[in-house]
């Protein structure tokens, strides 16, 4: 018998840096989910760390089906070769190549921050701004002395007998512009991957300038998980998430960050790095908000910025969504559909967060 359906979190937080520990001392790892569904998983982002916690949650290689990547900011994929190689050594009984589905070069430079004082110039002309499949592939390269010294000495095959990237195509006709129309309003979600256990449904979400950049839903027969990505509050995404079992959405505490930023010089670093926040992630109120008027029936924040952001959160977020916020640690199941209330409960002991 299969344990309910349920989400594993790999990692909680977001942003491209080393989070100290939150007030309960926790030290949360980069963003990453695995989905369980027959004890097959599925997993969404490669943050920072996400391969030890992979491997610290007990899954297994063999057992994973497919994964994706929402958007190609490094917290979401800095881990991804660590996963491609150790996995490339782990697995035993593979008789298909694991895909990994992600966006694809989005074909040109994106707008320059209004606050610039001077003209960015990109360092790889020849690649400025490379997609899922460029990206496994000069990753590969990277640790090209790795890769043949193990298909010489051990005798192993390619990585891509392991590993088969994809560029998610995004359908005709929708109006995305990477730069001008990044989230086309009435969008409507469509399919990336599907096998006997899931349907995955994919819509572009709002995260300029970066694009394109997805939001990922999970449907089973017993119910089923939305993932927003990063994102600003997206009526895209409250239609990808309309009457899902959990929406697993990020949340920025921007007063947290404009605290943590008074140690900075400032200038003009910190008021791009400010107008960014603003303009292309989600405060946890407007993420109850969303999972409202989505009529989501749990909702649990994560990609949490700060990283160490404490459960005070919780309060504000409920006044708009008062089924029941969850703040979820690394390494807590989120069990969702069969009807039953999602829960989280412990996967793994307390230390499994502390990498």
């Amino acid at each position: 018998m299969y344990e309910q359906p349920h989400v594993l979190t790999l990692g909680t937080a977001g942003g491209p840096r080393w989070w100290g520990a939150t007030p309960t001392g926790v030290v949360r790892a980069g963003i990453s989910t695995a989905v369980v569904v027959e004890g097959k998983s599925y997993i969404v982002d490669f943050g920072r760390g996400a391969a030890t916690q992979f491997q610290k949650s007990g899954l297994n290689i063999d057992d994973v089906e497919a994964t994706f990547i929402t958007h190609l900011h490094s917290d979401h994929t800095v881990d991804l070769i660590g996963f491609m190689l150790f996995g490339w050594m782990m697995t035993d009984n593979r008789t298909k190549p694991l895909p990994i589905y992600g966006p694809g070069d989005r074909g040109m430079l994106p707008l320059l921050s209004p606050v610039a004082e001077g003209e960015v110039t990109p360092i790889f002309n020849d690649l400025p701004t490379a997609g899922t499949v460029d990206m496994v592939s000069l990753l590969l390269q990277s640790h090209s002395t790795d890769v043949t010294d193990r298909m010489y000495d051990l005798l192993m095959p390619s990585p891509y007998s392991l590993w088969e990237p994809h560029d998610i195509e995004i359908p005709a006709g929708t109006g995305y512009h990477p730069n001008t129309n990044v989230s086309p309003a009435g969008m409507e979600p469509f399919t990336v991957f599907e096998d006997d256990r899931v349907r995955v449904t994919a819509t572009l979400v709002e995260h300029p300038p970066l694009a394109p950049a997805f939001g990922f839903r999970f449907d089973t027969d017993s119910g089923s998980v939305t993932i927003s990505g990063d994102t600003a509050p997206c009526e895209n995404l409250v239609r990808l998430a309309e009457g899902t079992d959990l929406l697993l959405h990020e949340a920025i505490d921007l007063d947290g960050m404009m605290e943590m930023y008074k140690n900075n010089p400032g200038g003009e670093s910190l008021d791009a790095s400010m107008q960014h926040h603003r303009q292309a992630h989600t405060t946890p109120e407007d993420a109850a908000k969303i999972a409202a008027r989505a009529g989501a029936k749990k909702l649990a924040l994560h990609h949490l910025v700060p990283g160490t952001i404490g459960d005070h959160i919780t309060a504000a977020a409920e006044k708009h969504f008062p089924a029941g916020v969850l703040i979820p640690d690394d390494g807590e199941k989120i069990y969702f559909g069969n009807g039953a209330s999602p829960q989280v409960l412990p996967s793994a002991p307390a230390a499994y967060s502390m990498l």
